[in-house]
């Protein structure tokens, strides 16, 4: 029985149930429910603090874990990421008062209010940069205006709520985070962890293109396959209709609409196209 620390609420929550569901494993039904029995794959799942799962993940505690890479690198776990799942993506930067004109290179000494103390310290002492930091469970973008803090560290998005605040952001990304599947350091992994990764990188595969099918003739065959390249190789099947072809190839989800325009343009027909639910490559 394979043991998986599932986060238990919030986007990462919706996000990893989705996925997992995706991927052919059942989940809970009720949201106060906090162990939940796949018997068909023989799964166990734990429903977990976010910020907690790479504790217990690294502990041995349980075999796999889905988290944020934010909260895998603040905990300082011994999990390793196995596979970033593309959702609840953020990123984080350091914002300061409009028109101060910091940059990183000036935050030694200054204080520095973060949710991710461990996270941006890590980043900083890389740079021989120590900062006075100043832990907060949340809200940081007030830090500054109650005069706790000269520079904040946080969770950017589209930038509203710091320009709300008065606040820009400087210098580079601290880290760019998403949900992400960990499991134990330097353990091994028991039967049924590789068929898991299989699964979610056929769901994230599946999400990423569709496929595309359409008819073209024989003398614009070469440049139709051309602009649909597939994974591998297109499918080419031959009609009924002396001359012409059935293709089939896999095409990126976000320029599937203008894959389709220059299908047409080279005189390919009857194009449609259909979503993966599932895919092994």
């Amino acid at each position: 029985m394979l043991r998986i620390a599932v986060p238990n609420k919030g986007s990462l929550s919706e996000g990893a149930a989705g996925i997992l569901r995706e991927a052919g494993y059942s989940q809970r039904s009720d949201s106060k429910q906090l162990v939940h029995l796949d018997d068909q794959n023989c799964f166990e799942f734990f429903y977990l603090r976010p910020n907690d799962i790479a504790t217990y993940v690294g502990e041995g505690t349980v075999d796999a874990g889905i988290t944020g890479r934010d909260m895998l690198i603040e905990s300082g776990a011994a999990a390793d990421e196995v596979l970033g799942l593309g959702f609840a993506r953020s990123r984080f930067r350091f914002a300061a008062p409009a028109g101060s004109g910091l940059t990183e290179d000036q935050l030694d000494g200054v204080r520095l209010a973060t949710s991710y103390p461990g996270l941006v310290e890590g980043h900083l002492a890389a740079r021989g940069i120590k900062p006075r930091l100043i832990h907060l469970d949340g809200a940081v973008e007030v830090a500054i205006r109650l005069g706790v803090a000269d520079v904040i560290a946080d969770v950017v998005s589209t930038g509203t709520t710091l320009r709300q605040a008065g606040l820009e952001v400087f210098g580079d990304p601290i880290l760019t985070s998403e949900a992400i599947l960990i499991k134990p350091a330097g353990r091994n992994v028991p039967d049924g962890f590789d068929n898991l990764v299989r699964r979610l990188n056929g769901v994230l595969i599946a999400r990423t293109y569709v496929m595309m099918d359409y008819d073209v003739d024989q003398d614009h065959l070469d440049q139709a396959c051309e602009l649909t390249p597939g994974f591998e190789a297109p499918t080419v099947s031959p009609l009924a209709r002396q001359g012409w072809f059935a293709v089939r190839a896999m095409v990126r989800r976000k320029q599937a609409q203008q894959v389709m325009d220059d299908l047409w343009e080279a005189g390919a027909r009857a194009i449609l196209v259909t979503d993966i639910a599932a895919s092994r490559l």
